[in-house]
């Protein structure tokens, strides 16, 4: 059997198996409403965008300020509010019972201060330079993010002093992917990278672009299918449905992190070869209600995917000198704020709360498809 067909295999027992245990709450929806108004004038802010960040359900606000957001899955969500002028704000909540949600934000408005960023006036070649590293590092460098591009880069500005490099937008960035078959509208509020690290704060709303032939269709759930596969979204659900193992997941415990390489366990840690084993069953504890868990695990996690190896270009953004030498996909991960609270359908409630290295990290927005995506059986 093939490795592919041995997959499609793993993802048919994989999604009945979370079929019958959630089937209930999956069917169940709920329906968001409130108001959203100024902070300080607490007058109505009619045109604000309203949505379950990562996903295709958002609206705006009507003359009143008011909104409406119809058939919400049950489960952990970011509800997410951006108005220009003002501040975003968001909630983080967890659905369980399919009912009426009401929810009031008030913005506060959004002042930039003088010296605050360097805006350039005109764009130069330092800015296009800037821009195409900005597109690197947030959209990826995967094969998909070849056919990923920011149809409005006119909003950004960046600085780049003393090895930061930030970026900020005066717009929500419309992002085409042509791989995937998607828009988004992504709110960038902040975007920072260092030597060390790269980190973005931002929700996007995504919309499904129309195929322009049953070919091209077939083409977008292949690729929608390889990006899900390997995937932390597909390893939650793998663990939680108690098929990690069976999906192709191998974990372990990290004692250390070494070295300046992306690829974050290398030689250049003095503990880069001491790992162990570390039961996926061990990860997530019980939680308040049925079919909610707590990710919770000490240190660095490892996760190894045996399904699929490294992508050519991993090579190149890890700056790994075994060049030509690819593995299975391997990634870590910690939990910045402690145990994170998970829903059924392997989503967390503080989707910052983790922290991503190695593959999981390589891959972006290129590769993320929205909430809503399953693989089709």
């Amino acid at each position: 059997m093939t490795a592919s067909r041995l997959i499609s295999s793993f993802f048919v027992f994989l999604l009945l198996t979370s079929t019958l245990q959630v089937n209930a709450q999956s069917n169940t929806r709920a329906f968001i409403n409130g108001q959203v108004v100024d902070a300080e004038s607490k007058q109505p802010l009619p045109g604000a965008h309203v949505f379950i960040a990562g996903s295709m359900i958002g609206t705006v606000t009507d003359m009143n300020g008011k909104y409406d957001l119809t058939n919400v899955p049950m489960g952990a969500h970011r509800l997410y509010v951006s108005m220009l002028g003002f501040e975003h704000d968001f909630r983080d909540i967890m659905l369980r019972v399919g009912k009426d949600y009401a929810f009031d934000f008030e913005l506060k408005e959004n002042v930039l201060e003088v010296g605050e960023i360097t805006i350039e006036a005109e764009r130069d070649k330092n800015w296009l330079k800037r821009l195409e590293k900005f597109t690197r590092m947030f959209v990826g460098e995967t094969t998909n993010s070849l056919e990923t591009s920011i149809t409005n880069p006119e909003v950004l500005d960046f600085e780049d002093k003393r090895g930061t490099f930030t970026a900020v937008a005066s717009a929500p960035l419309i992002i085409e992917n042509r791989a995937l078959g998607y828009r988004i509208q992504y709110f960038l509020k902040d975007f920072e990278s260092t030597p060390s690290r790269v980190k973005y704060d931002g929700e996007g709303l995504y919309e499904e672009m129309k195929a322009e032939s049953e070919e091209q269709a077939r083409e977008w759930e292949e690729k929608r299918r390889a990006a899900f596969i390997g995937s932390f979204r597909h390893f939650m659900l793998a663990v939680i449905a108690g098929r990690s193992e069976a999906q192709g997941f191998k974990t372990y415990s990290r004692p250390s992190v070494g070295g300046k390489s992306r690829d974050t366990f290398n030689q250049s840690s003095a503990m880069a070869d001491q790992r162990f084993p570390l039961d996926p069953t061990s990860i997530l504890k019980p939680g308040e209600v049925e079919n909610e868990y707590y990710l919770d695990f000490e240190g660095h996690m490892e996760v190894i995917y045996m399904g699929e190896k490294e992508d050519e270009a991993y090579l190149d953004w890890s700056m790994r000198p075994e060049r030509s030498n690819p593995r299975f996909q391997t990634s870590w991960t910690f939990l910045d704020h402690g145990p994170a609270l998970v829903d059924y359908k392997g989503d967390t409630l503080d989707p910052y709360g983790i922290v991503f290295m190695g593959y999981w990290a390589f891959e972006r927005v290129a590769d993320d498809p929205p909430k809503e995506y399953r693989p089709k059986l």
